[in-house]
């Protein structure tokens, strides 16, 4: 019986594809072979396979991995001007300058933001000098970037008003001296007075 349980079982491991002959050997045991025997070797009728081929999937894609961690900062602030401060200057140029701990790292630059628009140049420098900013309310930002443009750290807006006086006001606050004419801006030359002329001495006769 145990003969004939691993005749089956290797009956099944065959090659569905080929040919199963069977025959009783000389010891009264039943064989099984691919081989077809001269003599009693009967063919065997074998059901077709229910095997079904196997389906071809496409691997998924592998995901692509995260961006590794940037470097962190503990602080990043604007240092100049200060929040809330009033700037006068008549051609509305302003320097912001820029602290952060630690320093810069090397892979990373300084991006500032003016009403939410880059100004100046991206780079690892933490001055940026502006320059002719109208006259109001504005809000600056600054951010730090890393190569590939994404933000690592970032401050909240902070308000700054630009007073920009004209020179009729700056004469007023500071009047123009004779030195002055053709010197500063709000003292031109072709407002400077004519002088006094000396009346010359002439002796009485």
């Amino acid at each position: 019986m145990r003969h004939l349980l691993f005749c089956c079982l290797m009956l099944l491991a065959l090659p569905t594809l080929g040919q199963v002959y069977t025959y009783i050997d000389a010891e009264g045991n039943r064989v099984f072979t691919d081989k077809p025997q001269s003599g009693n070797a009967e063919r065997v009728e074998l059901a077709p396979s229910n095997s079904m081929p196997a389906i071809q999937t496409q691997a998924a894609p592998a995901a692509e991995a995260p961006p590794e961690p940037g470097q962190r900062y503990s602080l990043l602030r604007i240092l100049v001007p200060q929040p809330d401060a009033s700037i006068r200057d008549s051609a509305g140029n302003l320097i912001v300058s820029i602290n952060s701990e630690p320093k810069l790292f090397p892979q990373h630059s300084y991006r500032l933001l003016l009403d939410g628009k880059q100004v100046g140049e991206v780079g690892s420098s933490p001055v940026f000098p502006l320059e002719n900013i109208d006259r109001g309310t504005h809000q600056l930002a600054v951010e730090v970037i890393d190569q590939q443009g994404r933000i690592i750290e970032r401050t909240p807006n902070q308000p700054f008003h630009m007073l920009r006086i004209s020179l009729a006001q700056k004469r007023m606050v500071t009047p123009c001296k004779k030195v002055d004419y053709g010197v500063r801006p709000e003292c031109p030359l072709k407002d400077k007075p004519p002088e006094k002329k000396d009346i010359p001495f002439v002796p009485f006769i």
